[in-house]
Parts: C-alpha cells; structure tokens; sequence
C-alpha cells in the first residue's frame, strides 16, 4: 500500500536552493522575457547598438538572419569593453553577459557611458546569453579585435585577442546568437515583427542606416529616414485613412537644458500628431528607442497637453456649445501619434518594457507639448476652429451614447446600496468601481478619486469566502448583496450567459492595503469573481489596484526640486535609493515612510500612487488558458473548509515558488 509523503519531514536546509548566475533566468525564463519566441532576446541586443547609435557612436546597424537558425547584430559604435573589470578581476564583456543587473547603463552619472538608454535593470544581453545554446561575440575595440563565445549561458572559448588590420574596421560589436528553442513556445521569430523592429529604430534614429539581411531569401531591406518621425506617421497613415489629416500635421520637440527646473538635462520628448475623420488611427510611442506597445505615462502626458491646449483654444474663443464638457478622449479619439521620449531612469512594467511606468514622465511631455500646440492653434485660428470642430462632434457623439445608456438604466428597479459613492458619469466604459474595505480607507478614497468617473464601495471586515457558498444563498451576506447590486451584474457560472446589460463600470477595481491582510481581500474578492461572476473577468472588467507600501521624501538636489517618491515594495525602494545615491546624495539625506494601510495615505497621495489613470499600477485579472476540473480541485484545496492539512502541505512544498511579477 501506498504512503503519503511526509512532505514536512523532508523540509531541511538541504531544501533550500540558492540560484546563482544565470539560473534564474533558466529556471523561470517568463520573468525575464516574452517566451512565445525569441524576438526579444534578439531585441535586447537591437537595443544595445542602438543606444550606441544614440548616443551618436555609430552611423550602421546591421541585422542577418542566417541559414542555421541564428541571427546577428553588427554595428560600428565603440565596442564592448574587454579589459579586466577593477573590482571583479575578469573580462568586463564577460560580465556584460553572465551577470545579472550589469552593465554601462547603471552609469547615470555626469560622464556616464549612456545618458539615456533602454535598458534599465541590467537583465539585458545576459538573459539573451542565459536562453540561447551558443553565444558569439567579435568586438573592434582599441586597435584589435577580440573573440568570446558562449555555451549555455557559459564561457565556452575565452577572451580572445589579435591585431586589426588595415581592412578592419576600426571599432563595434558584432553578436551572433542561437536561441534554445526549450525555452520558448516557438523557436521561429515573427519576420514580420522583426522587420517592424528594425524601421522604427531607423525611424527614430535619423541618419543612422538600418540592415535586414535574410540569407534564406537573399533578401536585403535598408532603412534610412531623413524626416524621422513626420515621414513614418505619413506614410503610415497613407495605409489607413483615405482623406488625410484635417489640420497640417503638429510636430514638435523639446528637451530640457540646465536651466530647466524640475528635469534632467536631456529629458523631453520629440513628437508629431495628425487628426483624421475616418480610418484606423496610428499610435506609437517609444522610451530611449525601447517601443511601449502598452503605452504608458508618456503617453498620458502628450493626452494631457493635448486635451489643455485645444480645451484651452474653445474656451478662448467660445466655440462649445451649450450644454457640451470636453474630456480628454474627445480630443484623443481621432488623434494619431509618434512619440519618442527621453527618460533619464525609465520604470517599466517588467523586464520586457511594453509599458512606462514613470510618474514624472506624464508631467515631462504634458509640459513641453501643451504651449507649442497652444502657441501653433493661435497661430492658425482657422485650422484651430477646424480641429475644434472635429473634437466638439466626438462629444456629441459621446454625449448620445451616453444617454441612449442611461434610458435603457432608467428601467430598472435596483436600489443601490447606502455605502455606494457613485459617480456622475454615464459612460460605462469609462466608469470604474473601487471596492475598498474600512471606512479610513474608504474615506480618502472617496476624497482623493475623480468623482467624475470614480464609484467607491465601502465594504466592512473581510468578505465571506464564497467558494463554497451555493449561488441562492450568496445574498444572505450583506457584502456580497451590495457588489452585485452595484455593478448591476447577478451572480452566474461559467456555463451561463448571464445578462451584461446592466453592467455599470467598465472596471472594477479591488483596492486593499499591500501587506498580508489585504492580499487576502483580494484572494477572497477574487475568489467570489471566479466562482460567481466569471464572465466580468472573461470581458477584462476586473482589474487590482496596486498601492505601494514605501514613501520616500527625497530633498532637493541639483535642478531637482524636494520629491515624493513612491516604492511598491522593497526592490523599488532599493532602485530609488540607488538613484538618489547616483544624484550625490548621501545615505541619511532622505527618510522612509512604511504605508501600515490605505488608511493613512490622505487623499492627494492615494489619488497620486493609486487612483489617478495616468499614474496608477492597476493590474488587469484574466483567466488566459486553464482547466476547469484541475482549477476547481486546486482552488478546493486553497480555499475549501476542511482542507487546512492538504493546504499546509501544499505550502509547506511549493511556498518558496512563490514570486512577484510588478
């Protein structure tokens, strides 16, 4: 007969395992990078001989997709250092790719070897090195040329060196990569993405001559842009819209001096916006060269300069009609763009860099976009008025919908809930409920939101655990009555089709202290979306809020005014010290403040690090691909009443699995 394994009694030191070099990244390849295919470790070194080419060292980058199923990247900047690093006594090109959180883009300081880049953690080329079988480097650098290659993640050829030759070129870097096709969904890379990649760096690099050879086809594609981003915006709005912008395109671009308070010398952003009335719209918007597909707060400063000076305009000229509020997706919603921004310490979301996470970068290109457009529209009255048209119409239209919604609402006979702070506006898409437990919490929650938008629903004490809870006996508990009635949904399973109809928020939004308690808000919260409202999470209307627990008040330094700053946890807090000790600062000279709760924040700095959608972390739950009878057993085992020995087993063997992906 079989035996239970005794799963305690096998926990001992032993079963800690510390991971060290590159193992992380090949134990858990999906924190570091995408894993559908190897494009972004191809990216990562796209991304080192760009910064090159930024920082106006090289003039030629060349990408080759060979017959064997490698792809390398030459170009002809200043070549990766290869002397003995002075504290870790080995080649630094080594280091550059075998460890962790390394590299010349830490260097920030007045001298540093890149102002601005892409990179940011330092996680780089290594994990390109860490995910693929072999690894070759050729470096021109000092007069000779030097050889390493990898295997695995490790040295398997040492650094190597011999004399240049006249022929020769005189310096750059040329990476030859094999990606390890275990790690990935497919080991084939889009050629189409690839090719999108590539224009975009030509895009934003004026000047510098972008390569793609395919010794496959034999095909060769070069890109060289002279008009930058103005050329990119026309061309590709030429493919999608067959009466062209309504106004001359807004161009423009502005960068912070030493006289610029407030910034780093070199911040800003270049841009270039065009308004049509038909077609698909074009948005793309890039960090250091690095493309934000998911956009981020860059974006939501050029939306807010925008939305200031064309609001600015109407009401200078009294053109709103009455009865008319402009928003800002009036004028964005027919609105496409270029944007390239230059952050001096970009945060991402995550290492693969989809979105920007920087607060300061809202109020960066909202600052230097809002009076040149300002200046330009009453400049041009004419076009002025047009554009003023255009985004009067959306609305209208806006408007319409709206009240089309609220007559369908009109009929129902729901009375909401006492604790519900509900808010003014009709457009569900737009609407968002924050589910918040305790009235200190819930108080400056309902002070610090836009009341325009921004529904708050007190709850008290934790809610019930409804894994269990058959669905007609749910609205026994008061909680739970109060969030169906709110968000106009009744409770179903996934088998049903529920009706969404009376659905009022188009984001429901679990908002909890981030220490232990309130995780567990949020399991229980989520719990009961999972059990008994399972098509809000498949219809993306359930999101986490994510509150950070550190405040940091940092004095004044340089240009830099006395700032707030804001760590979700400590490996942020570690990442704003390191700057303000990069910006001459001593340790002592700033001071930390541990959130204890929702409750003590006031209301400016919840709607700041929490609330506000320009600089909020709001995290989007979704299902992605599962098994219902495996999920259901598993969340039996969590969350069932008589299951705390299989839960503790459980935990006793994977809790130190357990990992946070920001």
């Amino acid at each position: 007969m079989a035996t239970k394994k005794n799963t305690r009694s096998d926990y001992s030191e032993s079963s800690i395992r510390v991971l060290k070099g590159l193992e992380p990244v090949k134990q858990r390849p999906g924190m570091y990078t995408r894993t559908e295919n190897p494009l972004h470790i191809i990216q990562e070194v796209i991304d080192n001989a760009s910064d090159e080419a930024l920082g106006g060292y090289g003039k030629s980058i060349i990408v080759t997709v060979h017959t064997d199923g490698s792809i390398s990247v030459e170009d002809d900047g200043r070549g990766i250092p290869v002397g003995l690093h002075p504290e870790e006594k080995v080649p630094t090109v080594e280091i550059v790719f075998t460890r962790l959180h390394a590299g010349g883009k830490f260097d920030k300081g007045s001298g540093g070897a890149y102002a601005f880049s892409g990179g940011l953690h330092g996680v780089g080329v290594s994990v390109t090195n860490a995910l693929s079988s072999q690894l070759d480097i050729t470096i021109w650098r000092d007069g000779g040329i030097h050889n390493l290659s990898f295997s695995d993640g490790d040295v398997s050829k040492k650094l190597k060196s011999h004399k240049a030759t006249k022929e020769d070129k005189k310096s750059g870097t040329l990476v030859r990569v094999w990606p390890n096709p275990k790690y990935f969904d497919s080991p084939n890379i889009s050629y189409q993405e690839l090719q999108r990649l590539l224009r975009s760096k030509a895009v934003l690099l004026p000047g510098v001559k972008v390569t793609l050879m395919n010794e496959k086809t034999k095909e060769e594609l070069n890109w060289q842009y002279d008009q930058g981003l103005r050329g990119y915006l026309m061309e590709s709005l030429a493919q999608t819209s067959d009466s062209g912008p309504i106004i001359p395109l807004f161009e423009g671009e502005q960068y912070a001096d030493k006289e610029t308070d407030g910034f780093a010398e070199g911040e800003g952003a270049g841009w270039v916006v065009a308004w049509t009335e038909d077609g698909a719209v074009v948005r793309e918007s890039y960090v250091n060269l690095i493309p934000t597909s998911a956009g981020g707060t860059h974006e939501s400063g050029l939306r807010e300069g925008l939305f200031s000076a064309v609001k600015s305009f109407v009401e200078m000229h009294s053109l709103l009609p009455k009865g008319v509020k402009l928003l800002p997706e009036d004028v964005f919603a027919r609105a496409s763009f270029v944007l390239s921004a230059k952050v001096l310490d970009p945060q991402f979301q995550g290492q693969i860099k989809e979105k920007l996470n920087s607060r300061d970068a809202v109020r960066l290109v909202a600052t230097f976009s809002r009076p040149s457009l300002e200046l330009w529209l009453n400049q041009h009255v004419d076009y002025g008025k047009k554009l003023a048209e255009l985004v009067i119409k959306q609305a209208q239209s806006r408007l319409r919908s709206a009240q089309k919604v609220e007559k369908r609402k009109a009929s129902g006979v729901a009375v909401l809930p006492g604790k519900l702070t509900d808010c003014e506006s009709s457009d569900i898409a737009r609407n968002e409920l924050f589910l918040v437990e305790g009235d200190s919490a819930g108080g400056s929650a309902k002070m610090g939101r836009n009341k325009e938008f921004q529904a708050i629903l007190q709850l008290r004490g934790k809610v019930l655990n409804a894994w269990e809870t058959e669905r007609d006996r749910l609205f026994a508990n008061n909680e739970i009555h109060d969030i169906s009635v709110a968000i106009g949904v009744d409770p179903h399973s996934d088998k049903d089709s529920p009706d969404l109809s009376g659905l009022r928020y188009g984001k429901i939004c679990i908002l909890s202290d981030a220490d232990v308690d309130g995780s567990h808000i949020q399991v229980l919260l989520l719990t009961l979306f999972f059990k008994h409202f399972p098509k809000l999470i498949d219809h993306g209307h359930i999101c986490v809020a994510r509150p950070p627990l550190f405040r940091v008040d940092a004095p004044a330094r340089g240009k830099k005014p006395v700032q707030k700053l804001y760590a979700l946890d400590t490996d942020e807090l570690s990442s704003i010290e390191d700057k303000l000790r990069k910006d001459g600062l001593k340790d002592g000279a700033w001071s930390i403040s541990r959130f204890k709760g929702l409750g003590e924040m006031n209301a400016e700095q919840l709607w700041e690090t929490t609330m506000n959608p320009d600089t909020r972390r709001l995290l989007p739950v979704s299902l992605g691909e599962y098994n219902q009878i495996d999920s259901s057993a598993r969340f039996t085992m969590l969350m069932g009443k008589g299951e705390a020995a299989a839960r503790r087993a459980w935990i006793e063997e994977h809790g130190n699995e357990a990992q946070a992906d920001i």
